[in-house]
């Protein structure tokens, strides 16, 4: 676990480089745990689109590539990008492939899973396509369970009433 702010635990990006939450959302951000081979996947096209949507009032979505579930993101960090822009057109920044759950949870999901749901339950991520939203200040907002839809009203709401402009 670490005790610095979210926006500050060490990430890196899925090309390689060094990078923060702070680095990548100046403003409010979405990160959510995907993959290219579940059957959630076609929910890029959804976070495509709030990104092209919301970019401009602050919004960064951030995807994180995991294979903890059932292996399906067995690709390597050239084939998760080339699958990403060219199946969906994905401009939003992906990180380096994560574990989200286990021994070998990433801090940044050490700190995310510790917001609950919409029932109230936090802990483990549940599969491919769960969703936090971050205020601009860093504080996780709210957590989205993977069926919800990136366009889900509850999850417009809650981008909406954490963007800056």
């Amino acid at each position: 676990m670490t005790d610095q702010p979210i926006a500050d635990i060490p990430l890196t990006t899925l090309d390689g480089k060094p990078t923060t939450l702070g680095k990548l959302a100046d403003g409010a951000a979405l990160v959510v745990n995907v993959a290219s081979k579940c059957g959630l996947t076609p929910q890029y096209s959804g976070l495509e689109k709030l990104a092209q949507d919301y970019g401009d009032r602050g919004l960064t979505v951030i995807g994180v590539p995991c294979n903890q579930f059932m292996g399906q993101e067995p690709g390597s960090a050239e084939e998760i990008q080339t699958f990403c822009s060219t199946t969906y057109g994905v401009t939003f920044p992906l990180l380096a492939k994560t574990n989200v759950n286990g021994p070998d949870r990433h801090p940044l999901f050490a700190e995310l899973t510790k917001t609950p749901d919409a029932d109230g339950e936090a802990g483990d991520v549940q599969w491919n396509f769960e969703k936090f939203v971050i205020a601009p200040d860093g504080t996780v907002v709210k957590r989205f369970r993977p069926r919800t839809e990136p366009d889900a009203p509850e999850v417009i709401e809650a981008i909406e009433a954490v963007l800056p402009r």
